[in-house]
């Protein structure tokens, strides 16, 4: 009963929206965002981004089973957060990790108008999401790759934070002037992270092509 409530609300709840001729077109203008917490947040559940984001149908192809441990790395204002949440079920856990206080403040409101359980919050360094070793079974990155400084030192803690046969899941723009997203001398290639990925023990096992900007990886240890 509480899940069923749950869904109700999530797509009851009112978004924010932004107008799609306010979407930062630049890397100042997108820093200029980053600094504007509650623009921010408005960016991220603009319900416009549903069309590119197809959140529905992330989740089908992820196919995550009830009882999973999720890491939302970068997960800003829960725009993927709670649809993860919904789908561990009470058994399952989501933590909710960003290195914005504003973000975190955000997203503790929500766990309190959601009332939900399975969700907790994170307030990380930004080159280790503070997480029990072997406890993860899929760390979650949507747009938010990019913005880690010491990719290097990342991988090597989050490696240690997976379970046996944990995965990795990357959705970021892909690398070429778009109508959404940051400006490309900000993004990464998909070539560039799948060697990034290979040189530190990660081996791409699937890739899904039905996001129209974005690719979407997921990777496991080799």
């Amino acid at each position: 009963m509480k899940l069923i409530l749950f869904c109700l609300t999530l797509f009851i709840l009112p978004l924010s929206a932004v107008a799609q001729d306010a979407v930062p077109r630049n890397e100042h203008e997108m820093h200029q965002l980053h600094s504007d917490p509650k623009a921010y947040i408005g960016a991220l559940e603009d319900p416009k981004r549903d069309a590119y984001q197809k959140p529905q149908e992330v989740m089908t192809a992820l196919g995550i089973k009830p009882g999973e441990v999720i890491a939302d790395i970068g997960a800003g204002s829960g725009y993927f957060t709670f649809r993860l949440a919904l789908h561990v079920g009470d058994q399952g856990k989501v933590y909710a990790v960003d290195v914005s206080p504003d973000m975190i403040l955000h997203v503790n409101r929500r766990i309190r108008e959601l009332n939900v359980s399975n969700v907790i919050s994170v307030l990380s360094d930004p080159d280790d999401p503070l997480l029990p070793d072997h406890s993860i079974d899929r760390f979650f990155f949507s747009e938010s790759w990019h913005h880690i400084e010491n990719q290097t030192k990342y991988l090597a803690v989050i490696k240690r934070m997976l379970k046996p046969a944990g995965q990795i899941v990357m959705i970021d723009f892909q690398k070429k002037d778009l109508p959404v997203g940051p400006p490309p001398q900000m993004k990464i290639a998909r070539e560039d992270l799948i060697k990034q990925m290979e040189s530190h023990g990660f081996r791409l096992t699937k890739e899904y092509t039905f996001l129209p900007y974005q690719y979407f990886l997921i990777f496991t240890v080799k």
